[in-house]
């Protein structure tokens, strides 16, 4: 054991490597997100999330023949069991994510590979599958249940961003707020060892199922240090208001030390690459939609920030996130259960490749407290 002298704490386990992946590529100084080798650009103005969900699972583009039968799959696999609906109804005045979580840990027992072993990577994939797919419905089913509300059964007609929406209230979503929707998902479908795929791996690197895995996905995702930003972004234009307001709410914000929400990245130091997908699509949708000031005013605030931009302050991808489930009628507590229906394929390629190569993820802590202490009997405590 080394002397506390010679240990050296990495808090956080920043700048820590505890592995190798094939999966997604970050080069935070740069601002380079590549999923597989495929620029997010690319993906983000040419790709779908069926496809790219097929890349990441897959490690490759899949041919047409190939991705038609994954879609296929995919909408085959929407439906809930029965079971789960009272499960929901039971837990409906939860946070929509302990609702999630709760929901996915119990689909565990509807699975046809229920009884599949840890290792089964093949069992892992079609339990992946059926994730990536029931989520939306979880999702969109308690905020109907919540509302004293049938659920909304799913589309087949529709692929998975404009199923989703649908589900929300049974009216089909414009073109433009399925795309937009769904190059969201894109955009969110992995980020490497984030918060919520380190858990998953040290679950999976107990040799849990993949549901116990995803479930501590989820757990990890519903802190606010995590995926709140989109929630608390849609919050602060709400504060604001108006765009001649942005310049004074975010010099106060800065004098008293507060962060200015959808700013910034524990990884990138330059301009987080899936931001500028979302911003056009704001622009538009909220024309759409009869409310551009809501573009506005996240306009006004990146122009009220951009003296920071040199020191490494740049709007990330929560930042724009929030206002176009916003302006879809989305309430502010579904903001991350979203950014979950899109972070499913990545954490179970993440869980894969734990599998695959797996080890028990168990990370020291440098002892500071007392030592050597004499064990008083109670009767002699004084």
């Amino acid at each position: 054991m080394a002397q506390d002298s010679e240990i050296k704490l990495n808090r956080g386990l920043r700048e820590i490597y505890f592995d190798r992946t094939e999966t997604t590529f970050i080069d935070g100084s740069n601002g380079v997100l590549e999923y597989r080798g495929y620029s997010i650009h690319d993906l983000a103005e040419h790709s779908n999330f069926e496809e790219t969900s097929y890349l990441l699972l897959h490690g490759e583009l899949p041919k047409q023949e190939h991705l038609n039968a994954f879609d296929e799959e995919l909408r085959s696999q929407r439906e809930l069991p029965e079971q789960i609906f009272p499960i929901i109804e039971a837990v409906k005045d939860s946070h929509p994510m302990d609702v999630l979580r709760t929901a996915v840990s119990a689909l565990s027992a509807f699975d046809p590979d229920k009884e599949a072993e840890w290792d089964d990577v093949e069992a892992t994939f079609r339990k992946g599958i059926r994730m990536t797919a029931q989520v939306p419905t979880i999702v969109a089913a308690h905020y109907n249940i919540r509302r004293g509300n049938d659920p909304v059964g799913p589309n087949s007609d529709l692929n998975h961003a404009a199923n989703f929406l649908y589900m929300l209230d049974g009216e089909l979503p414009s073109d433009d707020a399925a795309q937009l929707m769904d190059k969201d998902l894109v955009l969110h479908a992995d980020h490497g060892s984030n918060a919520s795929a380190f858990a998953a791996r040290v679950v999976a690197g107990t040799k849990a199922e993949a549901y116990s895995t995803v479930s501590a996905a989820i757990g990890a995702l519903s802190g606010p240090s995590h995926g709140g930003a989109a929630e608390n972004v849609m919050q602060m234009a709400r504060e604001i208001g108006s765009p001649e307001n942005a310049a004074g709410y975010v010099r106060d914000l800065l004098r008293s030390r507060t962060p200015v929400m959808g700013f910034g990245h524990r990884v990138y130091k330059s301009e987080d690459p899936r931001a500028r997908h979302l911003r056009e699509g704001v622009r538009r949708l909220s024309q759409e939609k009869g409310e551009p000031e809501w573009y506005n005013i996240l306009e006004a605030v990146v122009e009220a920030m951009s003296p920071y931009a040199r020191r490494g302050v740049h709007v990330n991808v929560d930042f724009f996130a929030g206002v176009i489930y916003y302006l879809n009628g989305i309430p502010q507590d579904l903001f991350v259960p979203i950014f979950a229906i899109g972070r499913v394929p990545g954490w179970i390629i993440q869980v894969v490749e734990q599998y695959r190569r797996n080890i028990l993820i168990r990370p020291l802590l440098k002892y500071t407290g007392g030592r050597e202490r004499e064990y008083i009997p109670i009767s002699d405590r004084g």
